[in-house]
This record gives C-alpha cells, sequence and structure tokens, in this order.
C-alpha cells in the first residue's frame, strides 16, 4: 500500500522544507539538471509530490497516490495522474525520460518499480534516479531518527549498491552515477559514482534496440 498519511496530512509542511532549506534543494537540482543538459522530450515524474522538482525542470507529467500532494502540483499545471510507481497507467514505449526523487523509500516494491518505467520508456530512453544513500553520514542519521519524522517513519533507505543492483534487474543498461552535498564540501560540489555524498543521482538507459518488457 502507498505511504501518503502524512503526506496527505502534512503536504504544506512538505513543499515548505524546500524553501528552508533551500541550497539542499538547489544542490540537487543541480545534480539532476548534469544528467539533463540535452533534455527536451517528454518526461514523467514517477512520486511527483508539490512539483518542486518537474516544474523547473520542465516535466509536466507525474504520478502521485498523495492527493494533496497531487492537488498542488496540478495547480501549477502539471497533469497528474492517481497511480502508484509498481503500477504506471501508460502505454509502453511512451516517454523519453522517467524521474524519481527521493521516492524509492516509500515504495512496496523498488524492482517492479523500475520495470514498470523500463516499460513505458522509449528505446533510447533514460530514467534517472535521485535518493538518499543509506550509508551516507546524512542516510544513518534519517534512519536513526526515522521515528520522529512527520514523513520518514515508514521508509525504507537503499545503499547506492543496491540501488544499481536493481536498475541492472529491471533491464537498464550503461548505468551511471553522480553524487553530491559531500560532507566538509561546498554544496554545489558534483562528483562522478557514489559512496562519498549524501544525494546520489543514477542513469539507467533503456536499449535502443528492444521494445522488450523485462
Amino acid at each position: 500500500m502507498p505511504k501518503t498519511k502524512s503526506f496527505d496530512e502534512h503536504s504544506h509542511e512538505y513543499d515548505q522544507w524546500f524553501d528552508e532549506h533551500s541550497e539542499i534543494y538547489e544542490a540537487e537540482l543541480a545534480i539532476i539538471r548534469e544528467f539533463m543538459r540535452s533534455y527536451s522530450g517528454n518526461g514523467l515524474e514517477v512520486g511527483i509530490g508539490t512539483g518542486r522538482f518537474a516544474i523547473p525542470l520542465g516535466i509536466t507529467t507525474g504520478i502521485e497516490p498523495s492527493a494533496a500532494m497531487a492537488a498542488i502540483a496540478a495547480k501549477s499545471g502539471i497533469s497528474v495522474f492517481s497511480a502508484i510507481a509498481e503500477q504506471l497507467p501508460f502505454e509502453d514505449n511512451q516517454f523519453d525520460l522517467v524521474l524519481m526523487v527521493t521516492v524509492i523509500c516509500f515504495l512496496d516494491d523498488v524492482l517492479q518499480a523500475f520495470k514498470e518505467a523500463y516499460r513505458v520508456l522509449k528505446p533510447g530512453g533514460y530514467i534517472l534516479v535521485g535518493f538518499i544513500d543509506k550509508e551516507s553520514v546524512l542516510g544513518r542519521q534519517y534512519m536513526e531518527k526515522r521515528e520522529k519524522s512527520l514523513f520518514y517513519q515508514d521508509a525504507v533507505f537503499y545503499s547506492a549498491p543496491e540501488v544499481l543492483s536493481f536498475l541492472r534487474q529491471a533491464g537498464f543498461s550503461s548505468v551511471m552515477s553522480k553524487q553530491t552535498l559531500i560532507p566538509a564540501s561546498p554544496n554545489d560540489t558534483i562528483l562522478d559514482g557514489y559512496g562519498q555524498g549524501a544525494f546520489v543521482v543514477m542513469q539507467g538507459i533503456k536499449d535502443k534496440n528492444t521494445n522488450t518488457i523485462v
């Protein structure tokens, strides 16, 4: 079942977090943009929330199981569908990009969600997954304090190798990763790979020569 109760009840507090932590928010946007420099196609955000990432990144379609958060995103002109990541309401081979930002920790089945993303992507399209690495300092702090959090009480955090494995099992190839929010470094520092930064973005590509659903 989608973990929406806290998001329905505290959607405005969630949205306010981005204003109160603007440096972290801008760092997360910047690293995602590193992978979207040539993007000009049809994108889908899975777990679009209030639209905080979709709007500045130019993504106009999303799915969101929280009605309260979806309503906020819809007011910005985004087409929001009530659905879950593990069962996307779209035809095969429809999107150039599927974006997931701090979403996988709330999913019931990450592998199935990645398989669905693979299915709806066009050949040559790609997925971007942004997440808090559970092996980072921030990730460990989130896990230690999640019982006191409005939003992370039921969250399951993953390590970068775990996410990489899920992407490969779902059929994605040429997986690349970048990291930011690195301790003792400026917030705008972006490095290749993972293992140092709290926030990691991974890109996986759907092979151009296949329409096969994994």
